[in-house]
């Protein structure tokens, strides 16, 4: 079952008020972007934005931000997003948006103009609030974790394994860490997440690897946190 409808009181309180977060992205050893991001909780409503640009001969080919939204209520089960959208400048067509609609169990998806609603489980985040979703968690004991998520355009369910006791190096220095890795599956994408069990646990490091190999690392370089 998904852990948030576990959620002790204790974590609820050791959950941030404000974070801001600076990300570096790799393709392999190449650095190619940077991510700024910043959360905020007030009054049972949190807000999120994440601003990715390119940077290098990248930035050249793609000098357009990506700003990723994500804002909705806090209550006891940790974050419940109401509105998501990704918007990409200059390639607009890309554009992904989501209305979640708890009071009738809907989620409106709207990509390349066509609008689709389905329904709307309760565990349900978005690719951004997923993200910091991890600290209301009570990750200490659990060993898997099963989540639908959305990016916007569609609606999938993701299923991780969690390993304890590790560690994650970033330029920030060596943390202690949960490790959270996708269930491996032939053809698809496999994520590895390493939390800051010090800080929340917030994800201090992401790696994509892609089934022909190839790695997208987010490093995280900047951390500030508001209890």
């Amino acid at each position: 079952a998904w852990l948030l409808f576990c959620v002790a009181g204790s974590s609820f309180a050791a959950s941030p008020s404000s974070v801001q977060a600076s990300y570096e992205i790799y393709k392999g050893s190449l650095r190619i972007g940077l991510i700024e991001e910043k959360y905020a909780y007030s009054n049972d409503r949190y807000t999120l934005v994440s601003t990715t640009r390119a940077t290098g001969l990248l930035a050249i080919f793609r000098p357009g931000r990506i700003i990723i939204r994500s804002n909705g209520l806090v209550g006891v089960h940790g974050l419940k997003p109401l509105a998501f959208s990704d918007v990409r400048e200059g390639d607009e067509d890309r554009n992904r948006s989501a209305e979640f609609n708890w009071d009738t169990g809907q989620l409106a998806m709207t990509e390349h103009g066509h609008r689709t609603v389905v329904p709307l489980p309760e565990d349900t985040q978005d690719r951004l609030s997923a993200m910091y979703q991890f600290m209301f968690l009570p990750l200490k004991k659990p060993t898997n974790l099963s989540f639908h998520m959305t990016n916007g355009g569609k609606l999938d369910i993701y299923d991780y394994n969690i390993t304890h006791g590790q560690s994650v190096t970033v330029p920030l220095g060596t943390f202690k860490a949960l490790y959270v890795a996708s269930v491996p599956e032939a053809g698809s994408n496999r994520t590895e997440i390493w939390l800051a069990e010090e800080h929340a646990n917030f994800p201090y490091k992401m790696v994509i690897t892609d089934p022909d190999g190839g790695k997208l690392t987010q490093v995280l370089t900047k951390f500030d946190f508001m209890p």
